[in-house]
């Protein structure tokens, strides 16, 4: 049990690498200090619970799929999708399972699971955590447009285009109709 206990910690040091390493699309874009896969993996994740939660399925779920839906970027990084027409990567259940070789079955089936379904897009969980993942880069770009940086209407139109749930257009609607310190305007009042 050591030896795949090692597996796990080394694996955990792995994935750390997702809080420094960049979203290459948005330095494309121009952004001068993008966000890393980690932060987006993050908003990815609570998106997908409430998405999954208000389409009828299982958040937990949802959200545990889009913890792991970028973490093969370790390995192969975020590579643009204007790269990606030149580049032929391995798909993600390929490095996955790369990078849960040796580590205790049940938690490389956990994480190989999460990953698998996500890449099939059968559940209407694999479905909320896609439409999250396209929404958390909408919403980013209305982050990214509002500090200034102009080049961003590519990656709204794409992310609008690729939602499939009702809720995730919904979603993006209001939050191309919303500011993003919105929010922030009742708190501020008392409300």
């Amino acid at each position: 049990m050591t030896g795949e206990l090692a597996g796990v910690a080394g694996l955990l040091y792995e994935f750390g690498l997702l809080k420094r390493y960049k979203r290459t699309g948005w330095l494309v874009a121009g952004v001068r200090d993008p966000e890393s896969i980690a932060d987006h993996s993050f908003r990815t994740a609570v998106i997908a619970g409430m998405i999954a939660k208000l389409e009828g399925g299982n958040p937990e779920r949802a959200a545990f799929m889009s913890l792991f839906h970028d973490t093969q970027e370790t390995r192969i990084t975020d590579i643009p999708y204007i790269g990606k027409r030149y580049l032929k990567p391995a798909s993600n259940e390929e490095v996955t399972a790369d990078q849960t070789r040796g580590l205790p079955g049940e938690v490389a089936e956990m994480v190989s699971g999460a990953v698998r379904e996500y890449e099939e897009k059968d559940s209407l969980e694999a479905v909320c955590a896609r439409d999250a993942d396209k929404l958390e880069c909408l919403i980013q770009a209305v982050e990214y447009r509002e500090q200034g940086n102009q080049n961003v209407q590519p990656w709204i139109d794409s992310s609008l285009a690729a939602l499939r749930t009702v809720t995730g257009k919904r979603l993006a609607e209001e939050a191309l109709r919303t500011g993003t310190l919105k929010w922030i305007t009742p708190v501020l009042n008392g409300d």
